[in-house]
């Protein structure tokens, strides 16, 4: 068995939300100017490069993000008011959409949001502050709620970032002590993952030492009186605790893991070469097996001689039902002992086939006399006059019945060769019925009257429409009277069926 060390497990990471720059679309602001401005355009984070245009920030790549959150759109219909005064503290708008930021007594150009006016474009910049804030919120209700820490820090930093970029309104100051609070509360919930961890390895570690320490209790019990079958399962019990222990439960490092299995498969090792001396010593045992079927044979060889073929037979059953029951004598032995009681159940068996193929042979004349009447039968095909061959069908069936028994082999061909013929005269029978039925033969009477009488008014009209020279009518009279002709010829027919 291969053992494989894995790396501790990691904890869950924390979802992050991934705000990327980028050119907004009308119809993000929340407030919906008349007439529709044009899209804001964000300004550019600080950087000794020249200013790019609206289309630079729109291609520029999004960050990936760790997992989707939840945003202020899908959480409420509507988007909050913004307060514009509290707002005034932090930026303002000018006349031509230009929004800045006002950080600590500085202004920083945010980006512009023009065709709109200035408290438009506030409100613009200002949610764009709060979405960052909402995922700050978010990330602080995680690290109430004590989720993993996986991944949380790289959230701060990147929320941080984006605080830094400087394309939105608000405190940024405020949000940015709340990260530094954030990662304090983070580094606590870390160690306290670490020692949470460190708890459960040693619960695992624990668990592993008693699976070792009881496999070697076992294999260190006394092997003339151990109680084998008890301890063979309980053995098995744990080794197949160990294989899911190893599965699914947390690794404890390579060398660890190793050690203990080295014991493990000691003990096991032990344990299975004192079973096999114990069991090397079950001549007894053999023995008595042997006894057991031997009687059996013997039982088995005074019915192969007899006729009583029903009665035998069910007594084979039994005494393999026995046999299957007595305990195994080692291989050599049992295979010899199923030699003798195999042959004697062939010897029965031989004799009661020899005993059915006489029974055929006997049959075989009965054979010739039904073949002889399916020959008759199959004369009788097509039928012409039904009550006729009916009656010859019965006389056929009457010296069937007297003929006698078939050889098995051909009882299913020889049936079905009768059956095949009296088939066809019952469904014959059946469609004679079918044809004299008075109620059928009233209704196809009734339809033939009334087609006849619509073919006659057919006619009329394609006489007056070739007198009047519409060939419109006359073609359209037509098509009709050509179908009610194929209709009357069908029906014709039917009724000629029932004639």
């Amino acid at each position: 068995m291969t053992h494989s060390q894995e790396s501790d497990e990691t904890l869950a990471s924390a979802t992050g939300h991934d705000s990327t720059t980028e050119q907004a679309s009308p119809a993000q602001p929340d407030v919906t100017p008349e007439p529709a401005p044009a899209a804001p355009v964000l300004a550019p984070s600080p950087s000794p490069a020249a200013s790019p245009s609206p289309a630079a920030f729109a291609a520029r790549p999004k960050a990936p993000a760790a997992a989707p959150t939840p945003s202020p759109a899908a959480s409420a219909p509507v988007a909050p008011a913004v307060n514009l005064t509290e707002a005034a503290k932090f930026g303002r708008a000018e006349e031509d959409g230009h929004v800045f930021l006002i950080l600590d007594g500085e202004e920083f150009p945010v980006g512009q949001y023009p065709g709109a006016s200035k408290e438009e474009a506030l409100t613009y910049f200002v949610r764009k502050f709060d979405d960052i804030i909402a995922q700050v919120a978010l990330l602080e209700q995680r690290v109430e709620a004590k989720a993993p820490t996986t991944d949380m820090n790289k959230a701060v930093t990147h929320l941080r970032e984006q605080l830094g970029e400087r394309t939105s309104v608000g405190d940024v100051n405020a949000g940015l002590a709340r990260l530094v609070a954030l990662e304090e509360n983070i580094k606590e919930l870390g160690t306290a993952e670490r020692a949470s961890h460190d708890a459960a390895r040693s619960v695992e570690l624990a668990s592993r030492e008693a699976i070792v320490a009881e496999a070697e209790v076992i294999a260190a019990e006394d092997p003339s009186a151990i109680q084998w079958k008890v301890s063979s399962a309980r053995m098995n019990d744990l080794f197949e605790a160990w294989k899911l222990a190893q599965k699914s439960g947390m690794r404890l490092g390579r060398a660890t893991e190793e050690g203990l299995w080295k014991r493990f498969r000691s003990a096991r090792t032990v344990f299975d070469r004192h079973r096999r001396a114990y069991f090397s010593q079950l001549d007894n045992n053999n023995a008595a097996a042997k006894t057991a079927k031997e009687s059996l044979i013997e039982a088995a060889e005074a019915l192969a001689t007899s006729t009583e073929w029903g009665f035998a037979a069910g007594e084979y059953r039994r005494l393999m039902d026995q046999w299957k029951a007595s305990p195994r004598a080692s291989r050599k032995d049992d295979d010899a002992l199923w030699a003798r009681f195999r042959g004697a159940q062939d010897k029965f068996f031989a004799a009661r086939q020899d005993a059915n193929n006489a029974l055929d042979e006997e049959f075989g004349s009965n054979l010739v006399v039904k073949e002889a009447l399916i020959a008759e039968a199959e004369a009788l095909l097509p039928i012409k006059d039904l009550n006729a061959t009916k009656k010859t069908l019965q006389n056929i069936r009457d010296r069937w019945e007297e003929a006698g028994k078939v050889p098995r082999n051909d009882m299913q061909r020889v049936e079905a060769g009768l059956r095949k013929v009296e088939d066809a005269v019952r469904s014959a029978d059946e469609d004679n019925w079918r044809r004299s039925d008075p109620e059928a033969k009233a209704r196809t009477s009734s339809a033939l009257s009334q087609l006849e009488a619509t073919i006659a008014g057919l006619k009329d009209d394609l006489a007056k429409a070739e007198k009047a020279g519409d060939a419109r009518k006359v073609a359209k009279a037509s098509e009709a009277l050509a179908a009610r002709e194929l209709w009357l010829e069908q029906i014709q027919k039917a009724a000629a069926d029932f004639s």
